[in-house]
């Protein structure tokens, strides 16, 4: 399906805090700052453009691309790669497997998200490019590819030899109140995290509805 001219420049590149904007709710691609009186959401909780514009009636078909790109947004991803997993997922449902719980297991299993979700990165963004410069190791490795999937057992740490990195510092303390989800386990001492069973879609709870993803690209 080719995507229309709206969704291209939707798709293109813009800043971070317009993304939330234009979805409407908060997607936390700015670390702490989402979460502080800061946050432009606090500022601005209403669309790009003109100010105190309403948010129109749209077409079930846009209401379908806001949901889709909310997802893409949240997990950091472009739209050729966020398809692909959708696609995968389609495929992989039957029986006692949801199409939804698939493509949120695919998307949590990624090593950018889980360096997110261990607290080594305040958002997806910057675990990203933490991966992307060779700054997290797999099983004792560097592993510098965001989509690597990982498995139950993987362990996941940083690169010692880089721990000077302006982007560890007052690491420990931030993790003091960091909370890890139930399928990893992170010791803060070593700064190892591990992943310990499969992720649960109810503890995830993305703000989208994940079936107008799926209608969106069975067009």
């Amino acid at each position: 399906m080719q995507a229309t001219q709206t969704e291209k420049s939707i798709m293109s590149k813009e800043p971070q805090c317009k993304k939330c904007r234009r979805a409407g709710v908060k997607l936390f691609l700015k670390g702490t700052r989402c979460t502080g009186p800061k946050c432009t959401m606090v500022k601005k909780n209403y669309p790009p453009g003109e100010k105190g514009k309403r948010r129109s009636r749209s077409s079930e078909y846009g209401r379908e691309l806001r949901e889709k790109q909310k997802l893409r947004h949240w997990y950091n991803l472009r739209e050729r790669q966020f398809k692909n997993y959708v696609t995968e997922a389609m495929k992989k449902q039957g029986g006692d497997q949801d199409s939804g719980d698939v493509l949120i297991k695919s998307l949590e299993n990624r090593l950018d998200n889980t360096v997110y979700r261990l607290g080594l990165a305040e958002s997806r963004p910057k675990a990203r490019q933490m991966v992307n410069h060779g700054l997290i190791f797999v099983n004792g490795r560097k592993v510098d590819i965001p989509s690597y999937s990982l498995e139950e057992g993987d362990k996941v740490s940083i690169n010692l030899n880089k721990n000077d990195k302006k982007v560890f510092e007052n690491l420990t303390e931030k993790l003091k109140n960091h909370e890890v989800p139930s399928w990893l386990f992170f010791d803060r001492k070593r700064l190892e995290g591990k992943v310990t069973g499969q992720p649960v879609a109810e503890e995830v709870e993305p703000p989208v509805k994940m079936t107008s993803i799926f209608e969106f690209y069975s067009r």
